[in-house]
This record gives C-alpha cells, sequence and structure tokens, in this order.
C-alpha cells in the first residue's frame, strides 16, 4: 500500500477514468471479502478503494483510501458562577477494545448529505439529548489524510438545554456526563481522553479563545 498523499497537483494522479471509478477493497482484505460472500463490500460507508498511480518519477503504483463521508464534532459547553463545563461521551470503540471519553460526533446515516450545522444539531441531540441556541464553528479536521478522504466540522455549542437522547442502536451502551475545564484537561493528559479529533478539536477551542 502506497503511503504518499495523494494530491490534485499532476504528480500524482489516476492513470485514467476506469481506474479512477474502480471500487476495490485493499489487497490485504480481499479474501475476506470473498470469505463474507459480498457483504464487506455492501457496507457502503467503509468506502474503500483502490487507485493506480503515476509517481513524479513516472513509476505506477497503487494507493487504497477509505472514502467516508463528511462528520459534524461538537463541543457543548455551559458557562455558570463555577465556571465552564464541558460535555463528553464514553462508549466502546470496538478497533480499540476500549470503552473511550470523546466530544459528540458523527456522520449522517445512509451516506445521507446534510448542511454541517444541521449535521452538528442532529449529532448533538442524537447522542447526548441536548439542544443549542448557538453553534460556532471552530474549524475544519482531516481525520486520516494519508488513507482518508474524510473530513469534519468542529463546532463549539452554547446556550444548551437538556432532553432525551436520540441514539441509535450501536450507540445503547453509550453514556455522557458533564466535566469541568481543568477535569477535561487532565483527562488529556492522563490518557483518559485519546480520541484524536477531540483533542484536536479542543485545540482549536482554544485558539478560539485567545
Amino acid at each position: 500500500m502506497e503511503t504518499r498523499l495523494r494530491s490534485a497537483e499532476p504528480p500524482v494522479r489516476a492513470l485514467c477514468a476506469a481506474a479512477r471509478a474502480r471500487r476495490l477493497v485493499p489487497r490485504a482484505l480481499r479474501a475476506r471479502r470473498v470469505a463474507r460472500d459480498g457483504a464487506f463490500a455492501d457496507r457502503r460507508h467503509r468506502g474503500l478503494r483502490e487507485d493506480d498511480i503515476r509517481r513524479p518519477d513516472g513509476t505506477h503504483g497503487i494507493y487504497a483510501v477509505v472514502d467516508k463521508p463528511t462528520y459534524a464534532l461538537v463541543v457543548p459547553r455551559i458557562t455558570d458562577e463555577d465556571g465552564d463545563r464541558f460535555h463528553l461521551v464514553e462508549q466502546y470503540r470496538y478497533p480499540l477494545g476500549l470503552r473511550r471519553w470523546e466530544f459528540p460526533q458523527g456522520t449522517a446515516p445512509e451516506m445521507a448529505h446534510l448542511e454541517r450545522h444541521e449535521l452538528a444539531a442532529r449529532e448533538l441531540r442524537e447522542e447526548t439529548g441536548l439542544r443549542a441556541d448557538s453553534m460556532s464553528v471552530l474549524g475544519q479536521l482531516d481525520v486520516a489524510p494519508g488513507m482518508s478522504s474524510q473530513r469534519g466540522w468542529v463546532f463549539l455549542a452554547t446556550g444548551i438545554t437538556e432532553g432525551e437522547h436520540e441514539r441509535e442502536h450501536e450507540e445503547q451502551d453509550m453514556r455522557s456526563e458533564w466535566f469541568t475545564r481543568d477535569h477535561v484537561v487532565a483527562m488529556i493528559r492522563d490518557g483518559q481522553i485519546t480520541d484524536a479529533q477531540s483533542i484536536a478539536a479542543w485545540a482549536l477551542l482554544l485558539i478560539s479563545e485567545r
């Protein structure tokens, strides 16, 4: 598998339209795909593909890419006489085999396209039951630009009211809780929060407050 970033610039490009259009899983996963009788290929949100590329020196290669839809991550904040508090969710992350704390985040179902503010409000409501009067864009993140096309928007949610969550079936073990600013910092420092997107979102929040 190539690890060089794909680019819109001429040095790295697909050899032809047919090659760009191919939808194949990486070679290491092909046996698994056959063994599962196509079930792997039917999961469109995994979007694995291979592109034939030409490197700057003219040699050819194969670049495996994971295509996933745009996501929204929300940093919910309330402020009172005791200072700021932030809302996090905890859930079991199967690939890690661990329960992890992170900010509410996700994509629209069935690869649907939603306007970014609408998507952020939906994810916040779905995972936590919270509604926000204000959603401010903090910035944009690339999940793993060396292997995935997925990008995401980070929002700060304020003017919070609480309600019933609308979690998906896969999120039935999720729980959520409010934390003080110092507690969030301690959780990042001590490795209780290791989700890269959540830590990057926290950095965007700090930059916005400067």
